[in-house]
């Protein structure tokens, strides 16, 4: 049987991560662009970071979405995957297209 230490790497990860320090909770805001602005602050704050603060930013979202797998719910995902455009837009990047299209 694996350690409790073993099962929760990603918990590890997310609340210890080398690159940012996240405001507590960031990941259950209901807000989608208050969740990206928050991780763009982290992102540009940090001095820890290996990428520019975009994609380090970008990455955090992601890894927290795929760690979180089957647990999220459908609207859960879909304000993750919201949180996704709102960086893009808080950074200048262009937006992707939509999602299934």
């Amino acid at each position: 049987m694996a350690s409790d230490q073993g099962k929760r790497w990603s918990q590890r990860v997310t609340e210890g991560s080398n690159a940012l320090d996240l405001e507590p909770g960031v990941f259950t805001f209901d807000d989608p662009r208050r969740i990206a602005e928050s991780l763009k602050r982290s992102a540009e704050r940090s001095s820890r970071r290996k990428a520019e603060p975009f994609r380090s930013a970008m990455s955090m979202l992601t890894f927290y979405i795929n760690r979180a797998g089957n647990k999220l719910n459908a609207a859960q995902r879909e304000r993750l995957e919201e949180t996704k455009d709102e960086l893009r837009e808080l950074f200048g990047k262009p937006r992707r297209n939509s999602r299934g299209a």
